[in-house]
């Protein structure tokens, strides 16, 4: 594998390889991309060594493969429909099936009002026709849900429609299968047992932080689920809220780590239709215009990476993208009732009392501004808006102190009033998705010893793998220096 140009990017499919990268032979370095398929006599070795209860199976799929890979032949990366032809189909058919019977569960039993350790160890097996699938901390993770106002209809509605999944390919070195539910609302994502362990032995540690900081750039884990095939691999994977959600006018992504070592992409020609996600060097030159919200961002950024600090983790990523505002979208032509939403929807908690009393004061229709962003944190008042500017007490709230205390703490900030809007800022003219994913690298051992290499192999540049805290520091910085 050592002929082929280092800055190529490789891509499995079927029984062959995709290779994606610059042509060294053209003088424009024009993206190319070429498939090699293994010799048919290696496909044919590979069919006999499989059982004879499976090979049909397998003759199916690799039939599948070979003509989904000819219609999809031109694409390389993005956003891919899961249909019969596709050598996933089966194995989504058989998610939705499971995913349905597992949230069905968590409707027809209800979370508790307080999470468990009980709730986090359960494991739900559900048998169905040719497969199990298993749900793990499926009460936790429902109880979580209903933290974040997802409705479990429309969660499972979502997970078990009839449209199919779309599968997302990109540029990412994960060996990990990334599926897409067909709103583009919820991610799919497989995962090592390793990797399933530690989330669910950290599990009431996450949603203890999401609690606290309800409006956290943590990525949101919605659920952990297994399915075991006869005579194939048990597959774990996780279901998360998408990040770049709603995708619409996306212009740009970026998967940030504040450093250098492998750190560039090649973007996608001028015109293409291509998903490419862009990196830290491709981002140099830009800016990231918050206005007054920047304050949020640089203190919820240090909130989240001393929590991940404090799991021990490195090597997770900032999501970065951008997308043009309407019109109708920007700050300063926001209308009275649009201020009254968002600001319900930002406070909204239900054990806050603050937000019983300023809903009884927004039934009145009373001419009130709510929030201002003052300094380095986001100050919850109340203003009239007469002939002069007044302080609106608390008073007819029973712990009017406690609660304002209680909200500050939260970091909590006035969300857009859009779909999915706790990763989403906006600034001036653009708005931000941003949000922290891939949560599950330790610093063990063996990166220890990765550390001490790659501080002799790439002396004088700064690269991934480097302890918790120097990490954690180091993302702050990169957030700091970027933003305005």
């Amino acid at each position: 594998m050592g002929w082929f140009p280092p800055a190529w990017t490789v891509f499995p499919v079927g029984y062959g390889l995709v290779f994606v990268g610059r042509n060294p032979l053209c003088q424009q370095h024009q993206q190319v991309a070429f498939t090699v398929e293994l010799r048919p006599d290696i496909q044919r070795e590979a069919m006999t060594d499989a059982p004879e209860s499976t090979r049909g199976r397998r003759s199916l799929t690799l039939k599948r493969r070979f003509l989904w890979k000819l219609r999809q032949k031109w694409k390389l990366l993005g956003l891919f429909e899961i249909n019969g032809e596709h050598e996933f189909y089966d194995l989504t058919c058989m998610l939705k099936v499971g995913l349905r019977a597992a949230i069905q569960e968590a409707i027809d039993n209800p979370p508790a009002d307080a999470l468990s350790d009980t709730d986090c160890k359960a494991v739900l097996k559900q048998a169905h026709e040719g497969f199990e699938m298993r749900t793990y901390g499926g009460p936790a993770f429902a109880y979580f849900r209903h933290l974040l106002g997802i409705s479990e209809k429309e969660y499972q509605l979502s997970l078990s429609s009839g449209s199919s999944y779309l599968q997302f390919i990109s540029n990412s070195k994960s060996k990990a299968d990334f599926f897409l539910t067909n709103n583009k609302c919820f991610f799919l994502k497989t995962q090592s047992k390793r990797e399933i362990r530690f989330l669910l032995s950290n599990l009431p540690k996450y949603i203890q932080h999401l609690e606290r900081y309800p409006h956290s750039l943590l990525v949101k884990f919605l659920g952990v689920h297994s399915i075991i095939v006869p005579q194939e691999k048990k597959k774990y994977f996780i279901i998360m809220q998408s990040v770049f959600y709603p995708d619409e006018r996306i212009l740009e992504r970026y998967d940030i780590k504040g450093c250098q070592v492998n750190r560039w992409t090649e973007p996608a020609p001028g015109g293409s239709q291509v998903i490419v996600v862009l990196k830290d060097l491709n981002f140099e030159g830009n800016s990231i215009h918050l206005g007054q919200q920047r304050s949020w961002l640089l203190c919820q950024m240090q909130v989240d990476t001393q929590f991940l600090k404090e799991l021990n983790v490195l090597d997770y990523s900032l999501l970065v993208a951008f997308q043009a505002l309407h019109a109708d979208e920007k700050g300063q032509n926001l209308s009275f009732a649009d201020i009254i939403f968002r600001t319900t929807k930002s406070l909204s908690n239900p054990e806050s009392s603050l937000l019983t009393s300023m809903s009884g004061i927004m039934d009145e229709e009373s001419d009130i501004v709510v929030s201002e962003m003052v300094g380095e944190v986001d100050l919850y008042q109340l203003r009239e808006l007469n002939s002069g500017v007044q302080d609106v007490s608390f008073q007819s709230s029973a712990k009017p102190d406690h609660d304002l205390a209680y909200i500050l703490a939260q970091n909590r900030r006035l969300l857009p009033r859009c779909r999915s809007p706790l990763h989403l800022l906006d600034g001036p003219e653009l708005r931000y998705f941003m949000g922290i994913i891939d949560l599950f690298t330790v610093y063990s051992f063996p990166k220890r010893l990765e550390h001490l290499w790659k501080c002799i192999r790439y002396r004088g540049q700064t690269f991934s793998t480097v302890s918790p805290s120097d990490y954690a520091r180091r993302l702050c910085q990169w957030v700091e220096s970027h933003t305005v």
